[in-house]
């Protein structure tokens, strides 16, 4: 017998969480405004609406009204389907993500998230890696062959630190011993696991800048080479669509981080009151964000062959050994393995900021002829 009190709970929350999605993505663009203006000390988003507030609406209504273009010699049908394939995964990759506990609404239990699947860890790498078909279709169904490197690029990218995103979250699978989120929440009532596990922490949300070009891995765009990159072609709604995949992945990327490493809704004060596990985790994702508009604001773009090697010959090797040592020190007794595990963070953590990625640049070919 179907359950239609469960049927329209999972259609309230599906809505939420897309509504929420929507929402945030069209708000993030002005928080990045108004956060990057107030870090480099200049004016914001102040004309539409007070403070600016209006511009996302703004924006919108213009992507609306421009006019919608495909190039003569692309293929309509997947230079249509690309957006799309990119933006759906961002959609649905939060499905398993637990945003609170269980709360009481008009004397029903409801868990705060929409699915508590036993492979939700699965779950969410297996839609992450969909969104690079979008991107590399976007950029061959354009029939430009800027745009067909721009969407070979992105792919690279996106393949290659997908291998050091998928190592980096074993350490808390193991020492959870669980795939399913709503588990690993529950594991760090006591310890976040970003204390246990610091490098695999640093590691993943490395690999999520990467994996929704932002800066400074935002290569797969540079408008100084490629004019745009694999959505050169694109524009109105479709072009739209493209950025709202990436502010989206923002948000979703830090739910997730949230829950792996940040203890999820967990916090002060949450058993008596259930509610604040929702506040609690909406708070951590906003920092996360304003940390990556930081990072935006701050660090310069790295070279194509930086990017490669940083996620080949740095993140790659340092999530593969992480989970070498976690699996390791897990067959020692509890005291010692806590230890073992630190000494491991803090060493392989000085290791990285000592060697840091080289930054500088190189001269041109006909400069180091001449010299």
């Amino acid at each position: 017998m179907i359950d239609w009190f469960l049927l329209l709970e999972w259609t309230i929350k599906s809505a939420l969480i897309i509504g929420t999605l929507l929402g945030g993505f069209a708000y993030m663009t002005w928080t990045e405004r108004r956060f990057a203006a107030l870090l480099q000390q200049r004016h914001g988003p102040n004309r539409a609406g007070p403070f600016g507030l209006l511009l996302p609406m703004a924006d919108g209504i213009k992507l609306i009204m421009k006019e919608e273009l495909t190039p003569a010699g692309a293929d309509k049908a997947i230079f249509v389907l690309a957006p799309i394939l990119t933006v759906v995964p961002a959609l649905i990759i939060m499905a398993t993500v637990p945003w609170g506990p269980t709360v009481t609404i008009f004397g029903r239990q409801v868990s705060l998230g929409l699915a508590d699947l036993n492979v939700g860890l699965l779950y969410i790498l297996a839609v992450a890696s969909i969104a690079v078909y979008g991107v590399a279709l976007a950029g061959w169904s354009s029939n430009n062959k800027y745009t067909l490197l721009g969407g070979l690029r992105s792919a690279a990218q996106m393949v290659s630190y997908e291998l050091s995103l998928g190592l980096s979250v074993l350490g808390p699978l193991m020492l959870t011993g669980s795939m399913t989120l709503s588990a690993i929440v529950d594991r760090q009532k006591s310890v976040w696991l970003i204390l246990l596990q610091p490098v695999a922490a640093l590691v993943f949300y490395l690999s999520t800048l990467a994996e929704v070009n932002r800066a400074p891995f935002d290569i797969p765009e540079a408008e100084q080479e490629l004019t745009g990159g694999y959505h050169t072609e694109y524009s109105g709604m479709k072009f739209a669509l493209f950025f709202m995949a990436e502010y989206i992945k923002m948000i979703a990327v830090s739910s997730i981080f949230t829950t792996l490493f940040l203890g999820g809704w967990h916090g002060p004060f949450v058993e008596q009151i259930p509610w604040l596990g929702l506040f609690y985790f909406t708070a951590k994702n906003m920092f996360l964000l304003l940390v990556m508009i930081w990072i935006r604001s701050t660090v310069p773009r790295v070279r194509y062959d930086q990017l490669m090697s940083l996620g080949w010959k740095r993140l790659f090797p340092t999530a593969l050994a992480n989970v070498v040592v976690t699996a390791g020190v897990l067959l020692l007794p509890a005291p010692a393995w806590w230890i073992v595990l630190s000494v491991w963070n803090v060493l392989i953590l000085a290791f990285m900021l000592a060697s840091p990625l080289n930054l500088e640049r190189r001269p041109a070919p006909a400069a180091r002829a001449r010299s």
